[in-house]
């Protein structure tokens, strides 16, 4: 497998339920997670090692503002967006914790009220286009890192044409993040932590 997201070949072509039960089978490598992109299975690396921290950093904070009944999490966990034929597994999510009550190993798009991807030059053009799109109709916040420049972007209000609102700030400002979570991030451990990973 290479450092950058790739698509498999499938059997055929296929319905959405057809392709999403041939990524619930997947055998993929340890290490590397599969989501359903344009029609097409794509199995890419999850999140590099020196993501943990600024992954932990945006989560405790976002943590403590979540929804009530909404869990905060990190692990691997599969989302499905039927209308658009989409499946991804963000690099943190909140959701509502009913939406895993279910059998089965994905969950529905509509329970999450947030999606964060830390976004390389291998993703970008899936976090920005692709993820930014399915998400912008359903989900109420999206935040995108870009860890290559330093930067977090906000989108909310969802719509049936995708986000209406967006800011952008460089790491080691603060900036708001909407309703349901309605807090201002510090964003300086951003910083801190890329310092870090330059020094190492």
């Amino acid at each position: 497998m290479t450092e950058r997201p790739a698509a498999i070949e499938t059997p055929r072509s296929g319905a959405f339920e057809d392709m999403l039960r041939i990524v619930e089978e997947l055998d993929t490598p340890a290490g590397y997670k599969a989501e359903l992109i344009r029609g097409k299975i794509v199995v890419s690396p999850w999140s590099k090692l020196r993501y943990l921290r600024p992954m932990r950093w945006l989560r405790e904070q976002v943590e403590a503002h979540a929804p009530e009944g909404h869990v905060t999490e990190t692990s691997p966990f599969f989302f499905v967006f039927p209308p658009f034929e989409r499946g991804y597994g963000p690099d943190l999510f909140v959701a509502d914790e009913s939406a895993f009550d279910a059998e089965g190993r994905h969950a529905d798009g509509a329970a999450l009220s947030l999606a964060a991807e830390l976004t390389s030059d291998s993703t970008k053009d899936v976090d920005w286009i692709d993820k930014m799109e399915t998400y912008g109709r359903v989900v109420p916040v999206y935040l995108l890192l870009d860890m290559g420049i330093g930067e977090i972007n906000v989108l909310w209000d969802p719509s049936p044409k995708g986000y209406r609102s967006r800011t952008n700030v460089p790491f080691g400002r603060p900036v708001r993040i909407p309703a349901p979570f309605d807090f201002e991030l510090d964003t300086s451990g951003f910083l801190l932590l890329e310092a870090e990973a330059g020094t190492a």
